[in-house]
């Protein structure tokens, strides 16, 4: 492939090439590294930081940029919101070259045709330095769930490029002396996952570090209510070696996210039998246990996952893994003392993974 091929441009998960974390980012290269190793991901593409660059690169964007951003004073505030909005205002009307364009239009058609005619996607950003500590706070994070037909997809693409500029992540990049040069953004453009269940699993447990220990937290709809800490899951623990369940506490789950037929999201109230009743069946859990020590054993470390029961698929085919990250707490320290009972309550343990989460 040319430096400026088209099939530069995107990426699909499952492509037999070697992923790369500079045209990738960090969530796209870990979504094509599970893919390519076996495990249930929802299928989907990256439009790589190439496709950026070329944007920035192939038209007078990226020297506007520089121009409204220079002489900036980051004590500033208005004047830093000001720019900060003209910058991405500049990336959200810029011109895209066509072989950008064709490339991602060409590689959404083709996920949709996978999946059998036109679904919802999810448009996450995947920034090259979103690795980096405190990269969440610099604003590349950007996520659009639920997202139906091609312009719609194209726009929420550019959303993400622009959220490298908003007026905190250029505040942090210039206090960090982080230059803008070389700065780019990958984006995954993936099946959105139809979330019956949903949830985290840590391969250790993180309230005292017992890495003999897998710990699930689940509840019913999407997972951005369990992150949150607005709904407190089920939670299990499960012995790493024997796979059993140690320890379950299934919580009074009183609301749940889930999408309407309109791909817009809604909270409704649970309805009784569902409210104090598992979200997951046992084998389902062991479904979560097992993918978790085979990416931890994929991995080579202790991770922290994001996954989700597609109401979509059939009966075991229907556990997906949206993210696995390596936990960052408990594998830096000494190993731990004798395990201690989970009676530390469901609470300190999702306190515990929200946390980590929200670190990461």
């Amino acid at each position: 492939m040319t430096e400026n091929s088209p099939s530069n441009y995107v990426f699909p998960f499952d492509s037999t090439e070697t992923p790369l974390h500079e045209r990738l980012g960090g969530k796209c290269t870990s979504l094509a590294i599970m893919t390519s190793a076996g495990m249930p991901v929802p299928p989907g593409f990256a439009v790589t930081t190439d496709a950026f660059d070329a944007v920035m690169n192939q038209t007078t964007l990226r020297a506007h940029i520089v121009g409204v951003l220079e002489g900036l004073d980051m004590d500033d505030i208005a004047e830093v919101d000001r720019r900060a909005a003209h910058v991405r205002e500049l990336i959200l009307t810029q011109e895209v070259p066509d072989d950008v364009r064709d490339a991602t239009l060409s590689a959404y058609d083709d996920l949709m045709s996978l999946c059998g005619g036109e679904v919802p996607v999810a448009v996450r950003s995947s920034a090259t330095a979103e690795d980096l500590p405190d990269a969440s706070f610099a604003g590349q994070q950007d996520t659009y769930l639920w997202i139906l037909g091609r312009a719609t997809v194209l726009a929420k693409i550019r959303e993400c490029w622009a959220s490298l500029y908003t007026a905190r992540a250029i505040t942090y990049r210039m206090a960090n002396n982080i230059s803008d040069e070389g700065l780019s953004m990958a984006v995954a453009v993936q099946k959105m996952v139809n979330s019956r269940t949903s949830g985290v699993a840590m391969t250790i447990d993180p309230t005292n570090g017992d890495r003999s220990k897998i710990v699930v937290d689940a509840s019913w709809g999407l997972g951005e209510m369990v992150v949150s800490g607005e709904v407190t899951p089920d939670n299990f623990v499960i012995d790493k070696v024997m796979m059993s369940v140690v320890n379950r506490i299934i919580s009074d789950k009183h609301e749940e996210l889930v999408p309407t037929d309109h791909g817009t999201i809604v909270r409704r109230e649970v309805e009784a039998e569902r409210r104090n009743s598992p979200s997951l069946s046992d084998e389902e859990l062991m479904t979560v246990a097992r993918l978790s020590k085979a990416a931890e054993k994929h991995y080579k470390c202790v991770q922290d996952i994001e996954w989700a029961i597609d109401a979509d698929l059939p009966d075991g085919a229907n556990v997906l893994l949206l993210q696995s990250r390596p936990e960052t707490v408990w594998s830096q320290k000494a190993a731990p003392k004798n395990y201690v009972s989970a009676g530390h309550g469901i609470e300190a343990i999702t306190k515990s993974m929200m946390a980590q989460l929200k670190r990461d």
